[in-house]
C-alpha cells in the first residue's frame, strides 16, 4: 500500500476551476464482496453526471465522465482494494486514494473538493505505523485498531545489503572450518568475532533504516511509530534513532515470528494509551478555552474565525454534513442542497481553512464531540 499524507492532499486544497468532483465509497478486500464495488461506483457516477448536467452542457460534462468511467471499466483495479476509496477530479487535478477504513457512499460536485472523509482519515487518532526490524532487513506497516497493511518500501535501502553494501553484510554470514580431515567444524562469525564490531555494524544499519523511515514516511505521515524488534535491537535502535514519532513502548519480540494479526494486536496495545490521551487533551483544551471565551461551537462564528486565521484547533463531528456555500473572504455561509454543483459541506470547508492556517483538525465520533453543532473550535486569540 501507499500511505496517504497531508502534503499529498494539500494540492487539492488550492483553488481549482469548477467543477470539483469528489466520490467516496466503501470497498472490500476479498471475493465475492468486492464484485459489488464497481457497481456501487457506477451508481455514484450517475449522481455525479446528474449534478453536472444541472449546470454544464453535455460537451463539457463528457470529458469528466469518461475519465471517471475509465476506473469503472478497469477490472484488475477492483481486484485488490482496501476498505475505502476516494476519487477526486477537476479540470487540472485527478487523484485516487485508498483508505484502511470504510467511508460512506458519497458523490459531491462543488466549487471545491469535499475532503472531510480524507481529513478524517489523516487526522484519525488511531492511525499508526509499525517498524519491523532485525539485523538483516526492515519492513514497515501502517494501520489502525482494526487493520494493518504492509507499506511498499521498494527502492529504499532497508536490507543490510542495500544499506551497507553486500561485502560488509556478508562478513556476518561467512564461516571458517577448523580441524583436520573429516573432523572439520564450521564456525559462523563476523570479522574477528568481536561483539563490538557486530554492534557497530548493526548500529550503522539501524541508522540508515532510521533515516530512511523518518525522511520518506514519518515526517510526511506524522503518526506514532511502534518498533517491533528483539529486546537487544530495541535498545540499540532507540539509541541511534532521531525519529520523534517513535513511541516509548515497543513490541520486544522477533517480528518475523508474528502474524500480521498478532502484530496489529501488539501494536494497538502500545498505541492505544497515546491515542486516548491525544483525543482527551484536545477535548479538555476546548472545554477550558470555551470557559474562558476562547472556544466556540457556533458554526457561523467559527466560520468567521477560521477565515481570519484565528482557529488554532478544530474538532469536527465525523459523519455530520452541513450542506452550504461558504464565502471564504467573509466567513458567511448559506444553506443549500448538496446536489447543487456549487454546494459543499461547510464543515469540510472549515477543516480545510484551519489546516491552511497551520491549525490542528481532529475528526472525532459523535459520542466524543464536546458540542452538539458538529464543530468545536479553540481560538488562537
Amino acid at each position: 500500500m501507499h500511505p496517504l499524507h497531508l502534503k499529498e492532499l494539500e494540492a487539492f486544497f488550492n483553488h481549482h476551476q469548477p467543477p470539483c468532483i469528489s466520490v467516496y465509497l466503501p470497498t472490500h478486500r476479498c471475493s465475492p464482496d468486492n464484485a459489488l464495488d464497481p457497481i456501487c461506483y457506477k451508481n455514484l457516477l450517475r449522481t455525479v453526471e446528474m449534478s453536472l448536467q444541472r449546470k454544464f452542457p453535455a460537451r463539457e460534462v463528457r470529458p469528466y465522465m469518461e475519465r471517471l468511467q475509465a476506473i469503472a471499466a478497469d477490472a484488475p483495479f477492483w481486484i485488490h482494494r482496501l476498505d475505502g476509496l476516494a476519487v477526486l477530479a477537476s479540470a487540472d487535478r485527478f487523484g485516487v486514494f485508498e483508505l484502511q477504513q470504510p467511508v460512506k457512499e458519497l458523490a459531491v460536485v462543488a466549487d471545491s473538493f469535499h475532503l472531510k472523509p480524507l481529513l478524517r482519515y489523516l487526522q484519525s487518532a488511531d492511525r499508526y505505523q509499525v517498524l519491523c526490524l532485525d539485523r538483516q532487513r526492515a519492513r514497515l506497516f501502517e494501520g489502525n485498531r482494526y487493520v494493518l497493511d504492509e507499506v511498499d518500501l521498494s527502492g529504499l535501502p532497508v536490507t543490510r545489503d542495500e544499506a551497507l553494501g553486500k561485502e560488509t553484510a556478508q562478513r556476518f554470514v561467512t564461516f571458517t572450518t577448523y580441524g583436520k580431515g573429516g573432523q572439520q567444524t564450521a564456525m559462523f562469525h563476523g570479522q574477528g568475532g568481536h561483539k563490538d564490531e557486530v554492534k557497530s555494524e548493526n548500529e550503522r544499519f539501524f541508522r540508515v533504516v532510521d533515516r530512511v523511515i523518518l525522511d520518506q514516511h514519518s515526517r510526511a505521515v506524522g503518526v506514532p511509530l511502534v518498533l517491533a524488534a528483539l529486546p537487544e535491537h530495541q535498545g540499540l535502535f532507540r539509541e541511534v534513532s532521531a525519529n520523534p514519532n517513535l513511541v516509548p513502548t515497543g513490541i520486544p519480540k522477533n517480528p518475523e515470528a508474528l502474524s500480521v494479526a498478532q502484530l496489529r494486536e501488539e501494536a494497538w496495545t502500545a498505541v492505544a494509551p497515546r491515542v486516548e490521551e491525544r483525543m482527551n487533551k484536545m477535548i479538555e483544551d476546548y472545554r477550558i478555552a470555551h470557559s474562558r471565551w476562547m472556544g466556540e461551537d457556533s458554526v457561523a462564528e467559527v466560520a468567521k474565525a477560521a477565515v481570519a486565521g484565528r482557529v488554532g484547533g478544530l474538532l469536527l463531528e465525523a459523519d455530520r454534513i452541513l450542506p452550504g456555500r461558504l464565502d471564504r473572504t467573509t466567513g458567511e455561509f448559506k444553506p443549500a442542497e448538496l446536489i447543487d454543483p456549487e454546494t459543499d459541506d461547510v464543515l469540510d470547508d472549515l477543516g480545510e481553512l484551519v489546516l491552511r492556517s497551520h491549525g490542528t483538525v481532529l475528526v472525532v465520533p459523535k459520542e466524543r464531540m464536546p458540542s452538539t453543532t458538529g464543530v468545536a473550535a479553540i481560538y488562537r486569540y
